[in-house]
């Protein structure tokens, strides 16, 4: 295991007056006996039951003991699919080397991730020189945003198939439910995910919610409960990791519900399974992974700056804490100098490294 350089004096220094909140809460929600929680037997323990193939075992296994924290059961991964989801300018015009395919994929292997995720073209790229490397993760799918007007939807920019020739050992997708094109996602996602399997890939699924009506009072696209169940369909489709946005509120299905009948919940969601603290919250996503079977790890959110390092720290204990995988964490890395990038990369590591932060 390597050395943590993170103190916790110097987590609770970044967690401010959040510290004690964070680090002191215990739980008692959905206990941590009930959830299949991240450590080195992982793959032995949990998905040895399932009907992954021992390709697909393999690849996790990779995943797992690849960087800094290999051999715990988490995982930092690289995302850098922003170039196409928020145009290559938007992106990487704060720091042009990462323009360069190759850069993208050091700043991964320096940073000591577990793996790099990115689009097929660069990938494909950089494939005979670091396919063997580090674990990649080719992004199937994308939001295509230079048509006018802008629109919403995931499109196919790459095949299962040339993902697994160009050296893959995962795939990933994005699925927008509560949108109108949802329902087409689902089905073409599903697809891709059970040619990954057959091809010996893993798959790692972006959950995230988009429509317009789940802006209201509050933003709902970060509720606990509906990003919650985005998590349970992601995880019925067999993502092996569910990647979520980390919840700022809860109460969607009531909001939605005071405009006429919307879904279903139960009260017990709100009075019993979750509290306002973001520890509960984030268990509850957790919960709808199959409580945990599959990883859950979440994002490390846009760039603001000087207070990056402290907001992905506060991801990560928060992620940890609920009993989730991992962080992976994109802008907060390459829209700086790759030196810092590397720093703030380690910190997010350092937290899941700390036999001090523990699971509440």
């Amino acid at each position: 295991m390597s050395t943590v350089e993170l103190s916790t004096s110097r987590i609770e220094e970044l967690l401010g007056d959040q510290a004690r909140s964070l680090l002191d809460h215990q739980s008692t929600t959905i206990d941590k006996s009930q959830l299949h929680l991240p450590g080195p037997d992982f793959i032995d323990r949990v998905w040895l039951d399932s009907d992954r193939t021992p390709q697909v075992l393999q690849n996790l296994s990779w995943l797992q003991a690849s960087g800094r924290l290999a051999h715990t059961g988490y995982v930092s991964i690289l995302p850098v699919d922003q170039g196409i989801e928020h145009s290559g300018g938007a992106s990487f015009a704060p720091n042009p080397a990462y323009f360069d395919p190759e850069n993208i994929v050091k700043l991964a292997i320096e940073g000591g991730c577990n793996a790099v995720a990115s689009t097929v073209g660069v990938l494909g790229a950089m494939s005979r020189k670091y396919a063997h490397k580090i674990p990649f993760i080719v992004k199937l799918n994308h939001n295509e945003f230079l048509g006018y007007p802008n629109a919403y939807d995931q499109i196919m920019f790459a095949s299962v198939r040339k993902a697994h020739e160009l050296g893959a050992a995962g795939v990933g997708a994005t699925i927008y439910f509560g949108s109108d094109e949802s329902r087409r996602q689902i089905v073409e996602v599903a697809a891709a995910f059970e040619e990954a399997h057959r091809l010996g890939m893993f798959t790692v699924l972006w959950c995230y919610l988009r429509n317009s009506a789940f802006k209201t009072d509050k933003d709902y696209h970060v509720s606990a409960d509906l990003t919650g169940q985005a998590n349970h369909l992601g995880t019925t489709i067999e993502a092996d990791i569910i990647k979520q946005k980390l919840p700022e509120n809860n109460g969607g299905y009531p909001a939605m519900n005071l405009n006429g009948s919307y879904g279903k919940t139960h009260d017990k969601v709100y009075s019993e399974l979750t509290t306002d603290n973001p520890i509960d919250l984030t268990r509850y996503q957790l919960a709808n992974c199959y409580m945990g079977r599959a990883g859950l790890i979440n994002s490390g959110g846009a760039s603001s700056g000087a207070t990056d390092l402290a907001e992905a720290v506060r991801t990560a204990v928060i992620n940890k804490r609920a009993g989730g995988t991992g962080l992976i964490s994109g802008r907060k890395a390459f829209q700086r100098p790759m030196a810092e990038g590397i720093e703030l990369l380690n910190a997010i590591q350092d937290v899941y490294l700390s036999p001090e932060v523990t699971i509440a």
